[in-house]
């Protein structure tokens, strides 16, 4: 079967990209981003659970993406090479950009029972970029530091190959940091300090060639946010959705994050897990206008679900509590 071509007309993604780092922003240029590449890190039990012990297969994973992509309202699909590769070969991505995890490092390692995640990231890499290619041509390229000297060095000599590869390659990437996940001697409230001078720093050296598109980093506050997203104006700073957590907790995130200066949201669980992520998805461009506040559109998402005579995993007033501590404190 013939794929698409990955570098063709200039998509929504790349549009709006040129128009943040223009100068020329508007909130319906916030970029929106399914991470739908948990294979890569949870394996089996990455499409959520089916009830009686069961867990969903990766068909209906794959049916979550083609919905989702049928939808239109996001910008990037993100997922493993392998699920990359099914969704160019259905040739329905139309302007929406496909992206593949480029590297999977030990950190993300989260196999029932394992332990990796405790353990110091290590680099490393599955997908191979000559075979992504000819379908896809954004990567996402992850690195966690955790003070730790030899570990952030090796992690910095393997960004630096996948570097030098993708660009012979014409494969751009997007660049995302972890909190640590291991941290050695870091004092207590400084990760996100920590985070911005580690990212500034292994960028500094690295010409526009090779420079990531954007950034994916955690939510640490606002005032950490606003320092990186104000430091260079030509780095689009995006943030991670980590943990599922209520419905308000989505909302308040993608407020606030767009306040304090990002420009890009890459959402996992906290679509992956919702009662309806085509609803979900639907209300969050509402939010980052201005139209819904943030408890508005959790009360619009309950209303979908009665409609659809879905049961919600929480009722409202316990949907619309705000349970992040980064969020509460912002």
């Amino acid at each position: 079967m013939s794929m698409p071509d990955p570098s063709g007309p200039a998509r929504r993604l790349d549009r709006k990209l040129a128009a943040i780092t223009a100068g020329r922003y508007t909130p319906d240029d916030f970029v929106i981003a399914d991470a739908k590449d948990a294979d890569m890190a949870f394996g089996l039990t990455s499409a959520g659970p089916a009830g009686a012990g069961r867990y969903r297969t990766r068909g209906e994973y794959l049916g979550d993406m083609r919905a989702l992509v049928a939808q239109g309202e996001l910008d990037i699909m993100l997922t493993s090479a392998s699920n990359g590769e099914r969704l160019a070969q259905d040739g329905a991505l139309g302007d929406m950009t496909l992206a593949v995890r480029g590297n999977d490092s030990t950190d993300v390692w989260n196999s029932r029972g394992g332990r990796y995640p405790a353990l110091p990231s290590r680099p490393f890499r599955t997908a191979d970029l000559a075979a992504v290619r000819p379908f896809c041509d954004l990567v996402l390229y992850s690195m966690t530091f955790n003070n730790e000297l030899d570990y952030d060095l090796a992690t910095l000599e393997a960004y630096g190959r996948f570097r030098r590869e993708a660009a012979t390659l014409g494969v751009r990437h997007f660049l995302e940091v972890f909190n640590p996940n291991a941290p050695a001697g870091l004092a207590a409230g400084h990760a996100g300090a920590f985070v911005n001078d580690s990212i500034t720093r292994a960028l500094a050296g690295i010409t526009r060639e090779q420079r990531p598109l954007f950034l994916k980093v955690a939510y640490n506050g606002p005032d950490t946010l606003a320092e990186l997203a104000g430091y260079d104006p030509s780095l689009v700073v995006g943030i991670l959705g980590g943990s599922a957590g209520t419905t308000r907790d989505t909302f308040e995130l993608l407020h606030q994050a767009e306040r304090h200066g990002a420009r890009v949201a890459l959402f996992g669980r906290k679509i992956q897990q919702a009662e309806s992520q085509l609803d979900l998805t639907g209300l969050m461009r509402p939010v980052l206008r201005g139209e819904l506040t943030p408890a508005d559109a959790v009360r619009a998402y309950h209303d979908a679900l009665a409609k659809a005579k879905i049961a919600p995993r929480r009722d409202l007033g316990a949907d619309l509590e705000v349970t992040d501590p980064v969020l509460r404190a912002g």
